[in-house]
């Protein structure tokens, strides 16, 4: 009886400290954008945030805030030229470069600026 009594608790313990760990999900921290027109049509976007798990946070706030750019530049699209992601401390940084243009530009990583923005919105993604 005191084996099975023991199990029992040792279960229920258990139990508890699964609940307790399961905070629900975390809400990334947005910590700024800053941009620099290289050249043209190409612009670096430094981004950082915080409360992220996984790169792709950080990479989307890069992706919203060129489409923003690129709207009030009078653009209509932007295309990924390339985005390097380090984290630091929790705080995850991306040093993003997008081109961006009037028309469709070639290439796979194309995005539709007044799209994207809308999305980013609806998301609670902010933008520049």
């Amino acid at each position: 009886m005191s084996v099975l009594r023991a199990s029992l608790c040792s279960l229920l313990v258990l139990a508890g400290c699964t609940a307790a760990q399961d905070d629900g999900p975390v809400t990334p921290e947005y910590l700024g954008v800053k941009t620099a027109l290289l050249d043209g049509d190409l612009v670096n976007f430094m981004v950082r945030l915080r409360g992220s798990d996984t790169p792709e946070a950080v990479e989307k706030y890069a992706e919203c805030a060129a489409a923003q750019y690129a709207l009030i530049r009078g653009y209509s699209f932007a295309r990924l030229v390339r985005t390097n992601v380090s984290n630091q401390a929790g705080t995850w940084a991306a040093d993003a470069v997008y081109t961006i243009s009037p028309d469709l530009p070639r290439g796979l990583a194309t995005i539709d600026a007044v799209v994207t923005v809308a999305d980013c919105g609806t998301s609670g993604i902010p933008t520049v």
